[in-house]
């Protein structure tokens, strides 16, 4: 295993590794039979921890806690925290498609429409040749949960993702990882819908300048622009009263 290097930024702790790394050490966990549970934080998900306990407790009781969002990477360094880049869970998925590949892992995908699962397993299994897909299932579950866990458990799948939105995924995550059967658990918010077509990844340059939130704020204005307005200023704030008083 990988040296545990953590910063602890606006009080929760996060491991400050890169993208190799982070794979290598899932993996490395996978083969020791060490159960992982994984989460990626970015701006939104820090800002809402702060007035959701339950999210909180379902991101600080991981066992892997990158982070994702340029924001939080440029705010790490602006109070001086050594953070060498940053994981996106997008490009994490699918690093460890190809890995689970290579090493004969099967996954299991929960989450988005039925339909768009479908077409986001059929796209992967081209891409990621010898990939097993144990199963899958659809994201609007919630009448029926414990049948959905006896499901994933019940398949043989090595690795889970979940492809619902927060703090929906990191609470169902949270609430039946003993029960899952699983040996590895990491939520991918809107993930299967790029992989299947529905909607896009921003472009890389606003990848690259911490844009991303921009890019999906033009795509659904009328959804997403209090959620940004508010986080991204309460996010400015904090980081600033950090800055001047020290309170990391």
């Amino acid at each position: 295993m990988i040296e545990s290097r953590v910063v602890n930024f606006m009080g929760v702790r996060m491991n400050a590794w890169t993208m190799a790394e982070t794979v290598e050490e899932i993996f490395c966990r996978i083969r020791y039979g060490i159960f992982t549970q994984h989460v990626v934080v970015n701006v939104a998900k820090l800002v809402n921890m702060g007035r959701d306990a339950t999210l909180r407790e379902s991101v600080e009781s991981c066992d892997i806690i990158n982070i994702d969002g340029m924001g939080v990477v440029w705010g790490a360094k602006f109070l001086g925290l050594a953070v060498p880049e940053r994981v996106a869970g997008f490009d994490l998925f699918h690093e460890l498609l190809q890995r689970a590949a290579l090493e004969g892992e099967s996954v299991f995908l929960l989450g988005a429409r039925q339909e768009i699962v479908e077409r986001a397993a059929a796209r992967l299994e081209q891409r990621f040749t010898g990939l097993k897909i144990a199963g899958i299932h659809h994201g609007y579950f919630w009448d029926d949960e414990e049948a959905v866990v006896e499901k994933i458990a019940g398949s043989g799948a090595g690795m889970l993702f979940v492809a619902i939105s927060s703090p929906k995924k990191e609470n169902f995550i949270n609430r039946w990882k003993d029960r899952l059967g699983v040996k590895f658990v990491m939520g991918v918010g809107g993930t299967f819908d790029i992989v299947a077509g529905k909607s896009k990844r921003a472009p890389l340059l606003m990848q690259k300048c911490g844009l991303e939130w921009l890019y999906r704020l033009l795509q659904e204005p009328g959804r997403m622009w209090k959620r940004y307005l508010y986080t991204n200023t309460v996010f400015a704030l904090k980081l600033l009263r950090a800055r001047i008083f020290g309170l990391f």
